[in-house]
């Protein structure tokens, strides 16, 4: 049989990861068509096909999977042997890919990734914004940024930018001063609310707190959107009341835009968490942002590492 070339398996591994050529494009910063090439020379030596393609479906066949499955452990041993020679350089090289929800990308990566790269300028940092929750994982990432209670299970997780947000209701001068403004989180029912729809298509549910009593509120009102730009926009237009987090209304609460409401009925909750499977040989790109965080948390007095359960 022809020799296989390690590249070849790659493609094929990250177009069957992807279950598809676009997605695996996207994330190999390759084209489709060099996948599709490679994908066509691995079946042709190997004499079998390995994944069915339709016009909207990527599929390992029974085969296809069988190699999958063989070779996914090895494929990762052998990128494990070539990133120990990092440890020979003063400062370790390779890229660093991370999963992170669009609040943390806006507001707490970017300082943080300045700081990591001007100290370990061989790493390249590819950071995927994504709100949806994902096996990062099987998304080709080394890590992730979440908060607590949507942290994968049997993963290491670290405290990672602030300690404590909250989330905040605001509406427009203008719409208070026509509508009135709510002493209690059940006033909201009568209000209309501009609400935020995850990319699952579960709709947001209000949640307010006050001396350890927790309000839930299923608001109602005239706008509906997944893009936090268009709701913020829209609650300085006065068309209602918004709630989210903090960070997002920053700006305009400064500006006298935004008034907040049920500020004593604020929600505070744990801030994000960097984490990552739990690996022998970890990625030297990977271990250095670990220590960099973990130096960071230190220095604040953050907690160590822990296990999430």
């Amino acid at each position: 049989m022809e020799e296989l070339g390690l590249s070849d398996i790659e493609a094929f591994l990250a177009v069957a990861r992807a279950r598809g050529f676009r997605g695996a494009a996207l994330q190999g910063n390759v084209s489709a068509s060099a996948l599709s090439a490679a994908l066509r020379r691995l079946e042709s030596r190997l004499g079998v096909r390995l994944l069915n393609r339709t016009t909207r479906s990527v599929t390992p066949t029974e085969a296809g999977q069988r190699l999958i499955e063989r070779l996914t452990p090895l494929v990762g041993e052998i990128g494990g042997a070539l990133d120990s020679i990092n440890a020979y350089r003063d400062s370790p090289t390779g890229t660093l890919r991370l999963n992170v929800p669009s609040i943390v990308a806006r507001y707490v990566l970017p300082q943080i990734a300045a700081r990591f790269l001007r100290a370990h300028p061989g790493i390249m940092l590819d950071v995927v914004t994504d709100d949806a929750f994902v096996d990062m994982l099987a998304a080709g990432c080394d890590a992730g940024i979440r908060y607590e209670e949507r942290v994968e299970r049997d993963m290491i997780a670290m405290p990672i930018g602030p300690r404590m947000q909250r989330f905040v209701a605001a509406a427009s001068p203008a719409y208070l001063a026509e509508r009135g403004r709510p002493s209690k989180p059940q006033d909201l029912v009568s209000h209309a609310c501009i609400r935020h729809r995850f990319p699952s298509g579960v709709i947001a549910v209000w949640e307010f707190e006050r001396r350890g009593k927790v309000v839930r509120i299923r608001p109602e009102g005239p706008l509906l959107s997944s893009t936090t730009e268009m709701q913020v926009q829209a609650a300085v237009s006065g068309l209602g009341i918004i709630h989210t987090f903090e960070e997002f209304l920053q700006p305009s609460l400064a500006s006298g835009a935004l008034v907040p409401v049920l500020d004593e009925w604020c929600q505070r909750f744990s801030g994000p968490l960097l984490y990552y499977p739990s690996r022998t040989h970890m990625p030297a790109p990977l271990r250095a942002f670990v220590d960099f965080i973990k130096n960071e948390g230190a220095q604040r007095g953050d907690g160590e590492v822990r296990r999430t359960k």
